[in-house]
């Protein structure tokens, strides 16, 4: 999974990008602060994979990962060449959503590039520019497609589905507002990688005195889920100076400090399980004596396309997948005694496989 970062200067994009990967980005109360694109791939936290790799004495434990990208802060005409946004928009075109990062505290010694805290405004600004930086693409596309479409029907075809969504952007209008009821049609879109196409997730950045309540009695937050709620996006509040504490602590300290805090999981844990929810993922495990390993897939994927997220050979040759529950197998000590009281099932091709399935696949080619 791949999440791009944006949002104005000084909403605390890199603050929480360097707590979230440790990486190092530089962060500093100026706009711009950040002038190349920063990745940084971080574990997706996982209980079940300790206690797996305890009962298998595994060699190695390998969670699932997310890489985050972050880019120079937008500012408005940043797709016309404002700013330093704009050479860095290519580089979350690939990425499966964006977290936008929105400033909801009030603080005199942190610049705000429009001069007040507004959340709505800032927004429909980072909005505007990802939306200008898509006609771009769409225009160029459209001049190609359009002198092939008088003689090819496909053409002709991908030129209506083109011109549709750029009628959707020129109303201030994200290409995911846009209805698509053909499979064929939803597809070739997300081929396109536009940026206004994709799910966002909000992360609404507060003070430490707004979490204990998770935003609520915040007048920025409630603007921010009001605008999420239209586009039925998902909104998790966040500080992105806790974070940057939480992230120089071991994993005891950083239980200790967010009790001390009234909060039972920190920002990292609320982005990654509405980045599950928006992108309707989930995970299943293997476990053995070399490795216990999450894999990362969608909600509804059969047993040979999640065989096939090991290695491809795994799915061409699938024969069954022999599959337990990780509850029923850490509570029956082992694969043996779990068999014994018939917890293991083995299952087919047409098994859709369920979060926490822990999984041994059997294949031949």
């Amino acid at each position: 999974m791949k999440l791009g970062i944006v949002g104005l200067p000084n909403v605390g994009k890199s603050t929480l990008f360097n707590s979230l990967t440790n990486a190092g980005a530089l962060a500093a109360n100026y706009p711009f602060a950040t002038i190349d694109p920063n990745v940084g791939i971080v574990a997706v936290p996982d209980k079940r994979l300790k206690l797996l790799g305890d009962l298998y004495n595994s060699k190695k434990v390998t969670p699932a990962t997310i890489e985050f990208v972050d880019i120079a802060g937008l500012v408005k005409g940043a797709s016309k060449g404002e700013g330093l946004g704009n050479q860095f928009l290519a580089n979350i075109r690939e990425t499966d959503a964006i977290v936008h990062v929105v400033r909801c505290f009030e603080d005199p010694n942190v610049v705000h590039v429009d001069g007040s805290v507004d959340p709505a405004r800032d927004i429909e600004t980072i909005n505007l520019e990802l939306i200008f930086a898509d006609l771009e693409v769409l225009e160029r596309r459209i001049a190609k497609v359009a002198k092939l479409a008088r003689m090819d029907k496909s053409a002709a075809k991908e030129l209506e589905i083109l011109e549709r969504i750029k009628a959707t952007l020129e109303e201030n209008k994200m290409a995911s507002e846009l209805e698509v009821d053909n499979d064929d049609d939803r597809a070739f879109i997300n081929g396109l990688d536009l940026l206004t196409w994709k799910p966002v997730i909000y992360a609404a950045n507060v003070k430490d005195d707004d979490l204990a309540d998770d935003g609520a009695s915040n007048k920025y937050v409630a603007a921010v889920r009001d605008l999420a709620s239209k586009s039925g996006s998902e909104v998790f509040v966040i500080s992105a100076q806790i974070e940057a504490e939480i992230s120089e602590l071991d994993d005891d300290e950083k239980a200790e400090f967010l009790e001390s805090l009234g909060l039972s999981e920190s920002g990292l844990d609320k982005l990654i399980a509405a980045s599950y929810r928006t992108l309707g993922l989930m995970s299943f495990l293997t476990s053995g004596e070399d490795e216990t390993r999450a894999w990362t897939i969608k909600i509804g994927t059969k047993a040979p396309q999640a065989a096939g997220k090991i290695h491809t050979d795994f799915e061409r040759g699938f024969i069954k997948a022999e599959v337990i529950n990780y509850e029923d197998l850490l509570r029956e000590g082992s694969l043996s005694a779990a068999k014994e009281k018939g917890l293991v099932r083995m299952e087919g091709k047409e098994y859709v496989v369920q979060d926490g399935d822990v999984i041994l696949f059997r294949f031949n080619v």
